[in-house]
């Protein structure tokens, strides 16, 4: 909505960097083994976002940002159980890397197969997933013309914010409800889906 300058290197830059912070402190939950072909999936579905990216229009971006926005919304809210079988893990790392490199929005598959482990274990695996996962997509998004100096520039105001967001959630996690904070960040994610396809709509 501010500009289309921030999607996807920016927001890339910003998960990278909060991945980080998150699977430090989840260090001891990881299983890099759970998540090998998650992340060989992840490979050419990366590459696959980033011919995405050099094909389409802004206008076609943003409709497709906000499509996945809402697709997010309707996985995150799915109530069946899906097994993290080896090669459900590579599709799932696949459609991450696609969506990933091509919007920024690369949890929705990963997640709706992680879902069910134990909380600390889901961040864990999550956020050493998403390390791998940012670097290759910034990779890609690097000669495709989407990393330059200038959307580094646009993104260091980002990195003071993600990380008083991130304080902000290590100080209130166990003292708000959870299906509360969930249920709000599905109602903005809502919003701002259903935004980003009326603009690119309406332009």
């Amino acid at each position: 909505m501010i500009s289309p300058d921030y999607v996807p290197a920016p927001i890339c830059l910003v998960a990278l960097f909060i991945s980080v912070l998150n699977a430090m402190k989840h260090r001891a939950n990881v299983s890099i083994g759970g998540l090998k072909m998650a992340l060989i999936g992840r490979i050419p579905g990366s590459i696959a976002g980033g011919v995405l990216l050099v094909m389409v229009s802004t206008d076609v971006l943003a409709l497709w940002l906000g499509v996945l926005v809402l697709f997010a919304v309707v996985v995150s809210m799915l109530p069946f159980r899906i097994e993290p079988t080896p090669a459900r893990m590579g599709v799932a790392g696949f459609f991450s890397g696609f969506f990933g490199t091509s919007s920024a929005i690369g949890g929705p598959p990963m997640a709706l197969l992680l879902q069910h482990q134990e909380a600390n274990q889901l961040r864990g695996n999550l956020s050493a997933f998403f390390v791998f996962s940012s670097i290759i997509s910034l990779i890609i998004q690097m000669p495709a013309g989407f990393l330059t100096w200038h959307h580094v520039w646009i993104t260091i105001p980002l990195i003071p914010a993600g990380w008083l967001g991130y304080y902000l959630a290590k100080m209130t996690t166990h003292s708000l409800p959870k299906e509360k904070i969930r249920m709000g960040a599905l109602l903005l994610c809502s919003l701002s889906g259903m935004t980003a396809i009326w603009q690119a709509l309406s332009t």
